[in-house]
């Protein structure tokens, strides 16, 4: 993809891989725009870069999806890529009762919002030059964290409805790119400091690099390994790689 002179809204913008992304564009010359729930983190990352520009959205309300889009459109005409990175990360338990509300909203957030921002700026983008949408998904939807059923589930559906959109997309111009992170320092079940995990400026400086190609799948560190894990022994793989976290301090 282009990597400057883009306006560029990045949902989940206030912290972790949004935050730092928005960060990394920001100082190659694009108009960023960033957004998510919590004001405060909002303003501490737009302060600390200054042109940056915050909005809130909750990407759980359709509503508010519907007119912060139009609002971007009419205050950002020259908005030409969307990156969907807004999204949760609880722990569940896939053998024991349904808990609703987790349920509900880690759907609704990490599926149903990128499907609604995209679906609410796509005919805008249609119409821009060089029109990118990256949908940030996981290696956990390739190879899931059984703790983190629901979530890995979600990204597995997030990266299906990726590939519907890459095909869909092509006579219109609109280039659709998946980042699919391993394990990052970020808050996320509280890994800021897990050692196991790809520090986060190393993730973004791989990413980046990787975005600058004609790369429509970025895998970065051990994404690559766990991307080429499906097939018949996936099962087995899935049970090496849970058995090896698990070894490890609790999550969350």
């Amino acid at each position: 993809m282009r990597m400057t002179g883009n306006t560029i809204l990045i949902t989940g913008g206030g912290s972790g891989i949004g935050r730092a992304l928005a960060e990394a564009f920001h100082s190659l010359g694009n108009k960023v725009i960033i957004s998510g729930r919590r004001r405060e983190r909002l303003d501490a990352a737009i302060d600390a870069n200054p042109g940056m520009v915050a909005v809130e959205l909750d990407v759980t309300d359709p509503a508010a999806i519907l007119t912060t889009a139009a609002k971007l459109i009419a205050d950002h005409p020259a908005l030409n890529v969307v990156i969907n990175n807004a999204g949760i990360m609880l722990i569940d338990d896939a053998t024991g009762p349904v808990d609703e509300d987790k349920l509900v909203t880690t759907v609704t957030t990490n599926l149903g919002g990128p499907i609604r921002v995209t679906a609410a700026l796509l005919d805008h983008l249609k119409q821009q030059p060089d029109p990118v949408i990256v949908n940030i998904t996981s290696v956990l939807g390739f190879v899931p964290l059984v703790a983190t059923a629901v979530y890995s589930a979600t990204k597995a559906a997030l990266h299906s409805y990726t590939l519907s959109q890459r095909y869909l997309l092509r006579a219109a111009g609109v280039n659709v790119i998946e980042i699919a992170p391993p394990w990052v320092r970020t808050e996320l079940l509280n890994s800021t400091e897990e050692e196991r995990a790809m520090p986060l400026d190393a993730f973004i400086a791989e990413a980046m690099a990787k975005l600058a190609t004609d790369a429509d799948e970025i895998l970065v560190g051990d994404a690559v390994a766990m991307r080429a894990n499906p097939g018949a022994g996936e099962q087995a793989f899935i049970g090496v790689f849970n058995d090896l976290v698990a070894s490890g301090p609790p999550l969350g």
